[in-house]
């Protein structure tokens, strides 16, 4: 007999922006994760007219306030998450914020964290990010059981010098470094390959020592969202209990297969990738691509 207390689906609270036009963040994580039988309750960063990326003059409102008012309401209520998942935030002050609910919320072991570390890409700061902001999210990393990092976030979390190859042993040698004081798991994505028209994602576990790689095919294309995108099939896989490798595998092709389908269209490339063409893909079998190094 089930009890009737007991939820039916996985819940995860999402801490992400929301643009109102444009596929990343919250218009991104909410269908995903809905697609994959997991509730999704946002808390949200800051609102956006559009995404950041490739659109100039939007207009950006800040909802640091909203966060606390929206969260004390959540205590009050007693809530409970299987997950917390947290993406771009609107400013430093939002990391004490993200923090202080990782506290009061995670219950147990069983509550899994995630932090998707939103800061740059290319080697390059995003236009809304500070480097106060960069040195408060050394803070957050470190409450997290996942982090998701690009190439180039990693390099700032470590203050290494981005370049444009690096060599897999120095890889491995820094997410062992990212995890010594929190995280269980590191995935760094993007990270580039001598061979130009490839690239890869790097998962380490801590409990097993064992690293997990995918090489795949390099799209000559650019969209906003590929990156919560990924994470958000990470966190879903994980909280679904996939193994890693099954999680890295199911969120590289999710990706890919969302690339190639947005390809195939004429249409600027800033408003995203056509997400809605390819959702039924979460719920089919997915070919194994990665191997363990």
């Amino acid at each position: 007999m089930i009890h009737l207390l007991e939820r039916p689906i996985k819940r995860v609270a999402a801490i992400h922006d929301l643009s109102g036009f444009g596929k990343s963040s919250l218009t991104v994580v909410i269908p995903v994760l809905s697609s994959m039988n997991i509730q999704v309750c946002p808390i949200p960063t800051a609102v956006l007219s559009t995404q950041t990326d490739g659109f100039e003059n939007y207009v950006f409102t800040d909802l640091t306030d909203h966060m606390k008012a929206s969260i004390n309401h959540w205590k009050k209520l007693n809530l409970r998450f299987d997950a917390i998942y947290s993406g771009f935030l609107g400013s430093e002050k939002q990391i004490d914020i993200v923090i202080d609910f990782i506290n009061y919320f995670k219950k147990n072991e069983e509550t899994l964290v995630v932090v998707d570390p939103v800061m740059g890409d290319y080697g390059q700061l995003y236009s809304s990010i500070t480097k106060n902001l960069v040195e408060e999210m050394k803070k957050l990393i470190i409450k997290a059981d996942v982090i998701i990092p690009n190439y180039t976030e990693a390099c700032l979390l470590l203050e290494e010098n981005y370049t444009e190859l690096v060599e897999e042993s120095k890889l491995k040698d820094w997410m062992r470094k990212l995890s010594e004081n929190g995280p269980k798991i590191v995935i760094i994505t993007s990270i580039p390959n001598k061979d130009k028209s490839k690239t890869g994602v790097i998962a380490y576990n801590k409990e097993d020592g064992k690293f997990w790689k995918i090489t795949n095919e390099y799209i000559k294309a650019s969209y906003p969202g590929t990156g919560d995108a990924f994470a958000s099939v990470i966190t879903g896989s994980l909280l679904n209990k996939d193994s890693l490798s099954t999680a890295i595998n199911k969120a590289t092709y999710f990706v890919t297969t969302c690339l190639k389908a947005s390809c195939g269209y004429n249409y600027p490339p800033r408003e995203g990738i056509l997400l809605e063409k390819v959702l039924e893909t979460l719920s089919e079998p997915t070919p194994m691509q990665c191997h363990e190094i």
